[in-house]
């Protein structure tokens, strides 16, 4: 497993979680949000919108409290879709680009972790761009369906 954050300005560095770790409220709020993801967005950004999807450790009451106060711009829970990977940049475009460049030539798990950063260093801002750009008529196309799918209407 990996952890990210994007932005139309630039991207933190991936962080990923060994295969042992259970990724519980205590550990994404204490490694990764506290020593990983929040210190890389603070330093990348001024300004920004945090977004997670609905993964046990994000709805944890102390992770939903420390982004309340560290966080620019925090979207509560309440207002997160039940199951948002179409709207969620990362999960509808850029892992998409990631694999096509990581899958095609791994071995092993640690060919696998040196794939995965060459293609992180390699990502081009431009799709990260579009993907965010995508943001608005996602939403909007959501509601539409109300809450459905709705992939195979967007055009690519």
């Amino acid at each position: 497993m990996v952890s990210v954050g994007v932005s139309a300005l630039g991207t933190t560095s991936i962080h990923f979680i060994e295969p042992d770790v259970k990724v519980n409220g205590q550990y994404y709020l204490e490694d990764l949000l506290m020593q990983k993801l929040l210190p890389d967005i603070l330093q990348l950004l001024d300004f920004h919108v945090f977004q997670q999807d609905s993964a046990p450790a994000h709805r944890a009451r102390e992770t939903i409290k420390l982004l309340t106060m560290e966080t620019s711009e925090f979207i509560p829970p309440t207002l997160w879709p039940p199951n948002s990977p179409d709207l969620n940049p990362v999960d509808y475009k850029v892992w998409s680009v990631m694999q096509e460049k990581v899958y095609k030539r791994i071995k092993d798990i640690d060919e696998l972790r040196a794939c995965i950063l060459t293609a992180w260093d390699e990502m081009d801002q431009r799709i990260i761009d579009a993907a965010i750009r995508q943001c608005r008529t996602r939403l909007r196309t959501c509601i539409k369906a109300k809450g459905g799918h709705f992939e195979h209407t967007l055009s690519q």
